[in-house]
């Protein structure tokens, strides 16, 4: 019996078994203890005036860009443009951000807030890239509306256990932005 098919059907077996499933339902443990730490920990803060002032004043000033002027501003980010960077980590609700994380006792990791068109606007650490409206973390907070949460796989980073967990930041009741942080789920035990 080749590799192929014995894999297959030890896959089959626990599947029948019921090995399969529950591994799923592990995998997915995370999303209530990440859920319900947001919503007690952070969404209490995100109407803070700090972070709306930079959420409104960056969606005033990106309202008029074109594809391509993201695209150019997502290609300065990649090229480690250092005045754009410090454009999102030197600001009032940057240092609001680290002030938050820092305050976390380690369970947030980072944090990101995102405009309107999905461009970073404050950031405790950087990020890859400054657009995130191509990504699911602002798809599925911004772009499903007001109170979205969005809670990631779980990805291994640097021997700690860290989902993205994404939300709508709305101001009375208008979605105007989002942000994604990074949740350490050991940290959540």
């Amino acid at each position: 019996m080749n590799i192929r098919i014995q894999i297959a059907a030890v896959a089959a077996a626990m599947t029948l078994v019921g090995v399969a499933p529950s591994f799923a339902q592990d995998e997915a443990a995370h999303v209530k203890p990440v859920t319900a730490y947001v919503q007690k920990n952070v969404q209490p803060w995100l109407s803070d005036p700090v972070i709306i002032a930079a959420i409104v004043e960056s969606n005033k000033k990106h309202a008029r860009l074109m594809q391509t002027d993201i695209t150019d501003l997502d290609n300065k980010w990649k090229a480690k443009d250092q005045a754009l960077m410090d454009s999102t980590m030197k600001n009032d609700a940057a240092a609001f951000l680290v002030e938050k994380k820092n305050a976390s006792g380690g369970v947030i990791t980072e944090a990101f807030v995102m405009d309107n068109r999905g461009l970073n606007v404050a950031q405790t650490d950087g990020t890859s890239d400054m657009w995130q409206a191509d990504e699911a973390k602002w798809q599925k907070s911004y772009g499903a509306g007001p109170d979205a949460i969005f809670v990631d796989a779980v990805e291994e980073d640097g021997g700690k256990h860290i989902a993205q967990v994404s939300m709508t930041i709305s101001d009375k009741d208008q979605a105007v932005g989002a942000i994604t942080l990074g949740i350490d789920v050991d940290k959540l035990k």
